[in-house]
Formats: C-alpha cells, sequence, structure tokens
C-alpha cells in the first residue's frame, strides 16, 4: 500500500509546474522546490510500490519504493541520492537518467536503483 499523500494532487501538480517554468531563470522560491520535490516523491511511491529502493532528495524529502526485498531497519539494499534540482529534472524529463548519472549527479548503489524506467513521471 503506497504512503499516504500528504500534498494535494493539484497543489503538487502545480508546484512541479512552476518550478519547471521558474527554474529556467533561476527563481524558484525553496518552499516551492520543497512541494515539488516531496510531491513527486508520493508520484513516485504511488507509481511504483514497494520497499526495496529508497530515493533521496536532500534536504527536502526521502521515500520507499519499488517491489522487492522488504526493508525495515537500518540502510536499505538499495539507495538512489541526488539534488533536488536533479530529481526535478529527471522527473519532468528536462534530464535523462543516464545523463544524470554519468554526469554524477546521482548517487545510486544496489539492486534496483536504476530508475529510468520510471523516470520521467507522468504528472499531467
Amino acid at each position: 500500500m503506497p504512503p499516504r499523500r500528504r500534498i494535494p494532487v493539484a497543489a503538487g501538480r502545480e508546484a512541479v509546474r512552476q518550478w519547471t517554468v521558474l527554474s529556467d531563470v533561476g527563481n524558484v522560491e525553496p518552499g516551492m522546490t520543497a512541494m515539488a520535490v516531496r510531491f513527486s516523491l508520493e508520484e513516485l511511491a504511488a507509481v511504483a510500490p514497494g520497499r526495496s529502493l529508497e530515493v533521496r532528495v536532500p534536504p527536502f524529502g526521502a521515500v520507499q519504493a519499488v517491489e522487492g526485498s522488504v526493508h525495515r531497519r537500518g540502510t536499505p539494499p538499495a539507495v538512489v541520492e541526488m539534488a533536488p534540482e536533479v530529481w526535478l529534472g529527471l522527473v519532468t524529463g528536462r534530464l535523462r537518467w543516464d545523463d544524470a548519472v554519468a554526469a554524477g549527479d546521482v548517487d545510486a548503489s544496489g539492486e534496483r536503483s536504476d530508475l529510468s524506467a520510471l523516470l520521467p513521471l507522468a504528472l499531467g
């Protein structure tokens, strides 16, 4: 069962939309980025429910997703971590997974840590 949503879908989609528009001019408020990241992490958990992978986007959030071995304590068997701008670039399709990994912008380890099949997210 996916985690309970904390951000209303309409507000989350609007935050991602505004981030997409405003990031081109470098005028995104931190609160907008935080909401866009948190909403998109919730979306990932809804699209790929599970607990075998932890996706971390500090300082704004983390979520466990993707079916597989159940993780209960400590560090999960697979972890993906990146900056908020990289995550939102991947979520919106402005950045490709392979390019972000090759550039060293994504720290991914363990099974199921390749999110290329899940990104970009369909937020429309």
